[in-house]
């Protein structure tokens, strides 16, 4: 069975790297020249060890619960599973080295714009802008904008912060050796809100990145062709982070290969109740948060990847 996978991120060598394991023949096609560096915090808990044990040696920081800092109330959100903060550019040249190994074909410099041919199954991995999700005539997801900068500070504390707004969020994470401020908003209101931001905290940062971030979940209903991570939309609703959903999405297609209709049956039984629900919950604390601070506790705890 011949396999291709477009887009070369951490789902698509993720699959890459399972499947040429299984023995079959995988083809990754990436638009890029090089494994590179995309806008993202790494900020992912310790299910990470689950998937890729060998991500350990990339921990910078560990990080155990998070305040959420309301202009009349500050919350203390503690992790019931510890996160790391692992740089997303080294994540994806470990998987890059792990596929390659296992006998992966990866083409850089591939940019797909159709439906690849010659291929009994196809996997989109391709992220926001998906040119399978778009050639299979599906809807896009909504889009947010994520943008980041770093600080040249060492810190090492064990909690991040975060400042709501509007629609998202800002945050502040300790990377050991440095520090990383970022923004995730609606794409017209992200630059002026993280500009603002760092004007009155009288912040100069380096290396200010952005990116498009997805939020749904879109898998199509073809026995030939499926969707895996944010090329699906599969990020959280309350953080946007999507690296941990794209593994376990990953793995269920893995556990249904090669049916795709099973693995688009398991993956809405799995995320569409916890994405209406957290979406419900964010709005909910949001709401409270601005207008009605005191009924909200100053303290509790949360599963970082699921709240149901």
């Amino acid at each position: 069975m011949r396999l291709a996978i477009v887009g070369a991120g951490i789902s698509g060598l993720y699959l890459a790297w399972k499947l040429s394991e299984k023995g079959f023949e995988v083809t990754v096609f990436e638009k890029e020249k090089e494994i590179w560096q995309k806008a993202c915090s790494g900020l992912i808990s310790e299910r990470i060890l689950q998937f890729i044990p060998e991500s350990e040696e990339l921990i910078k920081n560990k990080i155990n619960f998070v305040l959420i800092h309301f202009p009349k109330k500050t919350l203390k959100v503690n992790f019931s599973k510890v996160f790391f903060v692992i740089d997303h550019f080294q994540l994806n040249n470990l998987l890059f080295k792990l596929a390659k190994k296992s006998g992966t074909k990866i083409l850089f410099n591939h940019s797909v714009k159709s439906i690849p041919q010659n291929f009994n199954k196809i996997i989109g991995c391709d992220g926001w802008n998906s040119q399978v999700r778009k050639s299979l005539n599906l809807p896009d997801p909504k889009f947010y904008l994520g943008i980041q900068g770093f600080l040249k500070e060492e810190n090492f504390s064990d909690f991040v912060e975060t400042w709501p707004q509007k629609s998202g969020f800002l945050w502040k994470i300790p990377r050991g050796r440095e520090v990383e401020y970022g923004i995730i908003e609606e794409p017209k209101n992200a630059k002026k809100l993280f500009n603002d931001f760092l004007k009155k905290k009288n912040l100069k940062l380096e290396r200010i990145n952005s990116a498009t971030i997805s939020q749904s979940l879109i898998i199509p209903l073809n026995p030939n062709i499926t969707l895996c991570g944010d090329a699906a939309g599969l990020t959280k609703p309350w953080s946007g982070g999507g690296i941990i959903w794209g593994l376990m999405a990953a793995d269920i297609l893995l556990r249904n290969f090669p049916d795709f209709l099973k693995y688009q049956k398991e993956m809405k039984k799995l995320f569409l109740l916890n994405i209406n629900f957290s979406k419900l919950a964010k709005n909910l604390v949001y709401f409270l948060g601005f207008k009605f601070p005191f009924l909200l506790p100053k303290n509790f705890k949360t599963e970082g990847d699921f709240l149901i």
